[in-house]
């Protein structure tokens, strides 16, 4: 009897942690159970917010910034396609061509015009905020009297929400009919891919546009002043063309403390040939569709400027100087008549945009020539 009872009693550590994981087990599946509808609705409850664009981009990045605090450390995040990596791949490594699925489309845009101009804005899937600003200032399609302007936003799937995510981007894709997505992860180091979907949108789409712009979605853009200063439509469209703020000898970042990393197993050059700053450059049509079918025969790596230089360096074409300060790749404070010779700021978001629009379309305030 008194054995029995010994030996229960040495049981009796082993009970208790049996109950304590079985009670835990419990408490985590009941939390995700109430959890999961309510992240899930969590969109469609925020519609009713008069600021819902910016409750969505809010709620949605923070917790994409959570998630790369989270896995930054343990191993490089991105870069990778729906399917697994091979295991003889580096991390950084971008699978390119991969025959992309375009999840949106606009395949019919350009079939009864010819737009001068395409802007091709990189935008993330919760970035609405962001582009509803944009329609409203410098992506307006009629913001250059005579000159046929063409404004789409370029994006990917959403790496944690992707499908509550989808079902409110198919929704506004179905009201405003200018956003091009394909099925690669949204992130950071996938911006290439981004860039070259923008490539073999204008090559497959919207091969009669005369200039493309790639630009980015926190910038002030002017437009106008580009159009008129630099591409000029009463000239012979230019050929072979890029420009903006060009980039020469610069070094790839080893460190990987960099979110800009690049080691040398993705590009093993001491340098990058000139290049084009990634928040705005604009290039010719014909060289879009160059881009795009010369990228699908070299190792494409995940800085996206950088990457265009050596696709323009494969190609044999030089990058084309502009005059000095149009592209303004930091921030500057906003001032109209300085602005107004200007093309590209960098670092304005949704609300300064919107802030500093009127006063910049005010035809009441002049500027000395």
């Amino acid at each position: 009897m008194k054995m029995i009872f010994r030996t229960q009693l040495q049981d009796l550590p082993t009970v208790a942690l049996f109950i304590l994981c079985s009670t835990l087990l419990f408490l985590l599946v009941a939390r995700t159970e109430r959890e999961l509808p309510e992240m899930i609705s969590l969109p469609i409850k925020l519609q009713g917010s008069p600021d819902y664009a910016r409750d969505l981009e809010s709620v949605t990045g923070f917790e994409w910034e959570t998630e790369l605090d989270r896995t930054k450390e343990a191993k490089p995040f991105g870069l990778q396609s729906l399917e697994p990596p091979a295991a003889t791949r580096h991390p950084l490594e971008i699978i390119y061509p991969n025959d992309y699925r375009f999840r949106l489309n606009e395949p019919n845009k350009c079939m009864e015009r010819k737009p001068f101009l395409v802007l091709l804005v990189i935008t993330e899937p919760q970035h609405v905020s962001r582009r509803k600003a944009i329609r409203q200032t410098w992506g307006h399609e009629r913001s250059v009297p005579g000159v046929s302007i063409l404004c789409l936003f370029l994006t990917g799937v959403h790496p944690r929400f992707g499908s509550p995510l989808q079902h409110l981007l198919e929704e506004e894709s179905s009201i405003y009919r200018d956003i091009i997505q394909q099925d690669f992860l949204d992130t950071y180091n996938n911006l290439t891919l981004k860039t070259l979907m923008g490539m073999e949108w204008i090559s497959k789409f919207c091969p009669n546009a005369t200039y493309v712009m790639k630009v980015d979605s926190d910038i002030f853009l002017n437009v106008d002043y580009m159009v008129s200063k630099l591409l000029q439509p009463h000239l012979p469209p230019k050929k072979d063309y890029m420009t903006g703020y060009i980039y020469r000898n610069t070094k790839p970042l080893r460190n990987k403390a960099y979110k800009w990393y690049v080691p040398q197993e993705v590009y093993p050059n001491d340098t990058y040939p000139a290049y084009c700053g990634g928040p705005g450059y604009v290039l010719s049509a014909d060289l879009a569709k160059k881009i795009y079918q010369v990228a699908k025969n070299i190792k494409v790596i995940n800085m996206e400027d950088s990457f265009m230089g050596i696709c323009l360096h494969e190609l044999g074409i030089s990058v084309t100087d502009s005059p000095w300060g149009l592209f303004n790749m930091y921030k500057i404070s906003y001032e109209k008549c300085q602005f107004s010779k200007l093309v590209v700021v960098h670092h304005y978001g949704p609300d300064e945009l919107l802030q500093i629009w009127p006063d910049f379309q005010d035809q009441n305030k002049t500027c000395d020539k």
